[in-house]
């Protein structure tokens, strides 16, 4: 009898990219995220954000935002100016230095660039900061009030924003970052002296993501887009004094998905012999008949992606393989099933355990890991049953031999 051949090992890559786009004078940004499975950490199945990070996580307070989830960008392009006076102790926020940032999740469709399948990306803005500047006198101290320093009012956010401690300052300048919890409102502040203007040369912002499961996604590439309006009752409101210089922000993101899926057969494992529980001797020695002819395979599979298995045959008889007799041409059906390893399952969502393999692909059309397996072993099982095993028999001495191709593939 011939062994099966499983196909060479296999690696796929899946990326997915999410496309934010404005109209007008925007902003823009470019994020990128990786996943790509490792092994040291199997359960572990997230993208990795890999865009270079600056601002306030890159360089205060990286800890907290690892913590938090967040990443931090600076935009240098964009300006904030004053298009009136901010009058001391203004009533009205929207008269003085106000932000308000889309800080509640969003939804955005990624579309598959070849299958067009669809996924769901979730971003919301987390914190809010920047670069600001007063004309001097009075300078930095027109924030202070009475009996709470100008410093204590930037260093430390007003509600709804909640602080990071980060103040740096000059006489007539100074750098602040608020976080943004989900759903907050507006954030202001307001001088106890006129300030005949202000600008912001800089704004600096945090994001969170959320991700799909990369484990149920096909590779390839992923595009979408989401744009945030700026200006007075836009997703980004400095009020009605603070006017931006751009109209829309635009992220652009680029995911990409590196995913495993990798089959070892051991040496001599691609030729399989067919034999008797506990060997031909009982049946030699006794004359007892075997109840049947199999023969156990075990692999290594690594796989953090879909895939499926199919079945080829050098013959076939039905809907499976086919041994054959040289001598007269008889020929048996050989049995073809796999079961595979703990955190990869079936399209029920059940264990796999002695599936069987068909030419039809019934059955072994869709496989989905839980998380990554890592060179898990996994096992095929080749039979003949007793009708077609006694058949052989009564042909004594005579050879059986077949090919028998197994499939593992990722392209579903």
């Amino acid at each position: 009898m011939k062994t099966p051949s499983a196909r060479a090992p296999q690696r796929f890559a899946l990326g997915l990219a999410v496309l934010l786009c404005g109209a007008g004078a925007t902003a823009d940004e470019n994020i990128t995220a990786r996943f790509r499975p490792d092994p040291s950490n199997p359960m572990v199945n997230k993208f990795e954000n890999t865009t270079p990070i600056s601002s306030i996580c890159a360089a205060h307070i990286p800890a907290r935002c690892k913590a938090l989830g967040i990443f931090s960008l600076r935009d240098t392009t964009l300006r904030i100016a004053s298009v009136a006076p901010i009058i001391a102790n203004h009533e009205e926020e929207r008269q003085g230095f106000m932000v308000k940032v889309p800080s509640a999740w969003r939804d955005l469709v990624v579309t598959h660039a070849t299958t067009q399948e669809t996924e769901i990306v979730q971003v919301r803005i987390a914190g809010i900061g920047g670069y600001w500047s007063v004309p001097r006198p009075p300078g930095v101290s027109a924030w202070g009030q009475p009996g709470i320093a100008w410093s204590t009012q930037w260093r430390y956010a007003p509600s709804p924003c909640q602080s990071t401690n980060h103040l740096a300052a000059g006489t007539a300048s100074a750098s602040y970052f608020w976080l943004t919890p989900e759903g907050a409102g507006p954030c202001s502040r307001k001088p106890s002296q006129d300030l005949l203007r202000m600008n912001v040369n800089t704004m600096e912002y945090a994001y969170e993501l959320r991700t799909p499961n990369p484990l149920g996604m096909s590779s390839g590439q992923y595009t979408g887009s989401i744009t945030y309006t700026m200006g007075p009752g836009g997703d980004y409101d400095f009020g009605d004094v603070m006017m931006p210089s751009k109209n829309a922000l635009t992220f652009n993101f680029t995911l990409s998905v590196e995913h495993d899926l990798k089959v070892e057969v051991p040496p001599g494992g691609n030729r399989i012999e067919l034999v008797p529980q506990g060997g031909w001797q009982a049946w030699l020695n006794q004359g007892r008949k075997p109840a049947r002819l199999f023969r156990d395979q075990t692999f290594n599979i690594s796989a953090s992606s879909r895939f499926k298995m199919q079945l080829g045959c050098e013959r076939t008889m039905g809907d499976t393989c086919a041994l054959r007799n040289a001598t007269d041409g008889h020929a048996v059906p050989v049995d073809v099933s796999v079961s595979l390893p703990h955190g990869l399952s079936g399209m029920d969502g059940a264990p796999v355990n002695r599936q069987p393999l068909l030419l039809s692909g019934a059955g072994t059309e869709s496989f989905q890991p839980g998380f990554y397996v890592n060179r898990r072993p996994g096992t095929l099982h080749f039979e003949v049953k007793k009708d077609y095993a006694e058949q052989m028999l009564e042909r004594g001495g005579s050879t059986y031999s077949g090919q028998v191709t197994v499939v593992w593939d990722s392209e579903l």
